[in-house]
């Protein structure tokens, strides 16, 4: 076998991203996705491409933040690996299989051989996640009217909720915030990504009962790919009785209200109580994710 020639892309050569197959319909998964040429990547061997990935970042990042199109042709998972290993920007991994990969042979291979590859690259499974698509076809969810939404412009406020609904969260990426950093930084990454959306900061609600006491926030969003749940989350005294649901639905509502055509969303696999609501509001899965991040400690 000949050895791997591992190349950078720029704008002349981008088209070489495109010559492998697409057995995980990426190419559709990341139609609203903006990919900057000189941010991909991709291995050959006698000139073919064997392995590709894509490094993304919103349109003011200087560097990427992950990268979420990867492949790996049959046979080639050390050529993924390279690719993986030699890459400048040492970022999480997001593979995003179409919903059915666990039944379906071939996408269930094509899956597996991205999962090989990022092992042998020295990447840890950090979580899986579902990815939800809500459309008009799925129907508005019911407003319980049980709780107010508002807005609030005091970040903290919202700051003050992070913490309290991360003391007891099953959110793994919250949890390995509050591993690194404590519950202080599990908030402030999460008001981050809120300040980094291009929504507009009058979005972000707070839910209270009749009786005026905070029950949860809700933050409706855009990012860079269009309109999307951003946060939900109850705080703990007030959980057990189905409040995610809510404002869920309020979110949903919002956002169809301010032109939303559709509305993307995410939960954990084993947030079994957040994935029910997502189901009781009509959210189809329509892929999942599955997080890699990389082991080395210094990133």
């Amino acid at each position: 076998m000949t050895d791997t020639v591992i190349r950078a892309l720029d704008a002349s050569d981008a088209h070489l991203f495109d010559s492998m197959p697409d057995p995980l319909d990426a190419r559709k998964a990341h139609r609203l996705t903006r990919h900057r040429p000189e941010w991909k990547r991709v291995a050959l061997r006698d000139g073919v491409v064997v392995a590709r990935g894509a490094w993304w970042g919103g349109p003011d990042d200087t560097e990427p933040l992950n990268v979420n199109w990867f492949d790996v042709a049959e046979g080639e998972e050390e050529a993924g690996a390279e690719l993986l290993r030699t890459a400048p920007w040492q970022v999480e991994l997001e593979l995003n299989p179409p919903a059915d990969w666990r039944t379906d042979p071939a996408r269930r291979a094509a899956t597996q051989a991205c999962f090989a590859a990022a092992r042998a690259a020295g990447y840890d499974l950090l979580v899986e996640r579902f990815l939800y698509r809500w459309t008009p076809e799925c129907g508005l969810p019911e407003r319980p009217g049980r709780l107010e939404f508002r807005p609030e412009p005091d970040d903290g406020v919202f700051f003050d909720a992070l913490r309290r609904i991360h003391s007891v969260t099953l959110d793994a990426h919250a949890l390995l915030d509050i591993e690194e950093g404590g519950l202080d930084r599990a908030a402030q990454a999460e008001l981050d990504f809120f300040h980094w959306c291009p929504s507009p900061r009058e979005w972000w609600q707070v839910a209270r009962t009749p009786r005026g006491d905070l029950a949860g926030i809700h933050i409706p969003a855009h990012n860079p790919s269009g309109p999307c749940v951003g946060f939900i989350g109850v705080l703990p005294e007030h959980r057990g009785h189905g409040y995610g649901y809510d404002l869920l639905a309020e979110c949903t509502h919002f956002l169809v209200e301010r032109g939303a055509e559709f509305v993307s969303a995410a939960t954990d696999r084993g947030n079994h109580p957040m994935a029910a609501n997502f189901a009781k509001a009509g959210y189809p899965v329509v892929r999942e994710r599955i997080n890699f991040r990389p082991a080395a400690t210094d990133r």
